[in-house]
């Protein structure tokens, strides 16, 4: 898709449409490249990915008894890779989050040591639940 056409589709878009419906977790013990999973990248200066993540708190309930979010935040280091960056902005960061399926065993060490994600997997739940369309028959 042009831009042109990326542009018009996202002002067309419906403000705060719900992500956590969308956000399909990997599965569990999954192997192999994410690429085309379900993911979000940011990259900036702290303050950029802080306001971008203050937009995103309600994946948090993404992290419970039933999937786990994996999160890795880190300054941008091209040394590492033995390149230079010269477009990163100061102090640039880079933040990713995916979800996974939590395995039976850590599912349940979850909910027997972690007591205080009982909320958020409830709240998971109905978020994720099919919802039912008028007229249409529940599934």
């Amino acid at each position: 898709m042009k831009k042109r056409e990326t542009l018009e589709q996202w002002k067309a878009l419906q403000d705060n449409l719900p992500i956590v419906p969308h956000f399909k977790p990997i599965p569990y013990k999954a192997q192999g490249s994410r690429y085309g999973a379900c993911g979000i990248r940011i990259d900036g200066n702290p303050a950029f990915v802080n306001a971008v993540l203050s937009r995103l708190k309600d994946l948090i309930v993404c992290e419970n008894h039933v999937t786990r979010l994996e999160l890795a935040r880190t300054p941008v280091n091209g040394e590492q890779l033995g390149k230079t960056f010269g477009n990163a902005d100061t102090n640039a960061e880079v933040c990713y989050i995916r979800l996974h399926m939590r395995g039976r065993e850590g599912a349940m060490v979850s909910a027997v040591l972690n007591p205080a994600l009982d909320d958020a997997t409830t709240k998971f739940a109905a978020a994720t639940a099919p919802t039912e369309t008028k007229g249409e028959e529940p599934k």
